[in-house]
């Protein structure tokens, strides 16, 4: 009797299986990818994500090799996953290489232009909802501008995401993000989990967004912010980021580079690197929990309500803080602040 109900249960388990939907990898090389580095790949990374999303989703997926890049674009229902020894490089800002112009920019009464446009990006997407962007592989902005231009054209961001839900970016390391490595802008239930950002000006910007879960990231962004929550007006109206959690995360300021390769360098006297509320605060902030943290050689906690919004049920706990090279904990507001906090700082040395 056991064993002729094992063999039901076997003969149902196959014919379900048999019906099951199977999982289909769009790989990029079978759309004309290279990977040499040379070649420009994007026209077939793009490819592939529209095979994937015309299927109703599936994972695009970039095996080992170095892919020469202009603009990427998201779609629903998409992951990308660079794989273990597979390289995004951001290929030379020029008009053979692809990439998006600037869209219209919305009032930047509270935000310079870099939080105005999300499309002059390496990989971006708008509008989307149930994205990833996975794998134990790299993203190089090598291409990128690192610093403010008047170029219309520029492209200075790595991922640039805008009013999406439900995103996922976990896995990958960036090296040289130009303004941004990651900006998501209105953006509803996003997790950032295992990353590594070792990069030139900020690293994670999540402005607008709500229901966020940033974990176990290392971020290495020595002339600027590493984990940054801002609260804009680039939605065209004040919205706060609430509901965000940030923990398990380690922020430092040494020079670009030498995190991801161990080295560790040193050559700044006033490396930044934070983990910091604003500048851009239109919006405010509410009800996020900050623990398990650690920063070194860099610049401590930034709390900013300069543009005169509240700061509401933050809680900090668990910080460790290591060759700190201003303020470990900085708060500025231009009025009163509705603020609520508990911060029992441990280890907290400047």
């Amino acid at each position: 009797m056991k064993n002729l109900k094992n063999q039901l249960l076997l003969l149902v388990f196959l014919v379900s299986s048999a019906f099951a939907k199977p999982v289909v990898n769009y790989n990029i090389k079978d759309y004309g990818a290279i990977g040499d580095g040379v070649n420009l790949d994007s026209k077939a990374i793009n490819k592939a994500i529209d095979a994937a999303a015309s299927a109703g989703g599936g994972t695009v997926y970039l095996p080992a090799g170095n892919y020469l890049s202009g603009s990427i674009h998201l779609k629903s229902n998409i992951s990308l996953f660079i794989d273990q020894g597979a390289t995004v490089i951001a290929a030379p800002v020029t008009a053979e290489n692809g990439y998006d112009e600037e869209e219209a920019s919305v009032n930047t009464t509270f935000q310079d232009s870099g939080h105005s446009h999300w499309h002059n990006s390496l990989i971006w997407g708008e509008n989307l909802h149930d994205v990833s962007i996975l794998g134990q592989g790299r993203i190089w902005g090598k291409g990128l501008y690192r610093d403010y231009v008047k170029n219309k054209q520029s492209a200075n961001k790595v991922i640039a995401l805008y009013l999406c839900r439900n995103v996922n970016i976990r896995d990958i390391s960036v090296l040289q993000g130009g303004w941004f490595a990651i900006l998501a802008t209105g953006v509803d239930n996003l997790t950032i989990d295992n990353v590594i950002l070792d990069t030139n000006r900020d690293g994670m910007d999540i402005d607008c967004c709500r229901n966020v879960h940033v974990s176990n990231c290392s971020v290495n962004s020595p002339y600027d912010d590493g984990i940054c929550l801002k609260s804009t007006f680039g939605l065209g109206f004040a919205r706060a980021t609430e509901n965000v959690t940030i923990t398990n995360c380690g922020v430092s300021g040494f020079d670009v580079g030498s995190f991801l390769d161990g080295t560790y360098k040193r050559s700044l006297k006033s490396p930044t690197g934070r983990i910091k509320f604003g500048t851009e605060s239109n919006g405010g902030f509410k009800n996020v929990t900050i623990s398990n943290c650690t920063f070194n050689f860099c610049r401590g906690l930034a709390l900013e309500t300069v543009d005169g919004a509240l700061l509401e049920d933050v809680t900090i706990t668990n910080i460790t803080m290591r060759d700190i090279v201003n303020a470990p904990i900085f708060y500025a507001w231009l009025q009163e602040c509705a603020a609520r906090m508990v911060c029992p700082l441990v280890n907290c040395g400047g």
